[in-house]
């Protein structure tokens, strides 16, 4: 895909805009079983990560679409005894709310654009109780820049997080792309895991 170095303004949404495009599209082109079988293995690295296991209290988007399948890893975590945590979208405020569940798929329901979210009633959670984050995108590159929906759902929710907290993101192959338009202010993940690698990125990469 085209450099997007030095964009801004228009030229940087329009960007990102197409880089959305594009890679929704290799992304909703994986047949099924193809994308059942990367999940898996996506799911088996992250539980293997030492953040993964040194964390009891997982921040878990669930999945939509064509979206790798983070039940997998939110399954794993409440089997092994962590706190497994779910954003609710609140649109009016254009921030996501944390709950606690204990139960998939009892604990959540088809919410905001038909996104799994939890019920209403789920407990509370501050986002300073989180220690380890799966964090959702359509693509990411070798820097750690991640591309979400447009939203900025997670651009308002990450720096809540303690600084320490372990931001990972699960993606297929077709997900990792050269560069990802960003601004200088555009958060970083962590890690990056796709079925085949794991890409660990230092918090200090721009």
């Amino acid at each position: 895909m085209a450099s997007s170095a030095g964009l801004a303004g228009p030229a940087l949404r329009e960007a990102k805009r197409a880089m959305r495009t594009a890679v929704v599209g290799l992304r909703d082109a994986l047949a099924p079983d193809d994308r059942a079988a990367a999940s898996r293995s996506i799911a088996a690295r992250i539980l293997a990560l030492p953040a993964w296991a040194a964390g009891s209290v997982a921040l878990v988007t669930l999945p939509f679409r064509s979206e790798w399948d983070t039940t997998l890893v939110a399954r794993a975590a409440l089997a092994a005894g962590k706190r497994v945590v779910v954003p609710r979208v609140d649109a009016v405020a254009r921030v996501l709310l944390l709950h606690a569940i204990d139960d998939l798929p009892g604990s959540v329901a088809p919410g905001y654009r038909g996104i799994p979210e939890p019920h209403a009633d789920a407990p509370v959670v501050d986002p300073s109780a989180i220690d380890i984050a799966i964090v959702p995108g359509v693509a990411f590159d070798a820097t750690g820049r991640r591309l979400g929906y447009g939203g900025g759902y997670y651009d308002r929710l990450l720096p809540l997080l303690r600084a320490e907290v372990a931001r990972i993101a699960g993606a297929f192959d077709v997900q990792v792309v050269d560069r990802v338009p960003a601004a200088a202010h555009d958060l970083v993940v962590d890690t990056i895991v796709t079925p085949t690698r794991v890409l660990d990125v230092p918090r200090s990469a721009p």
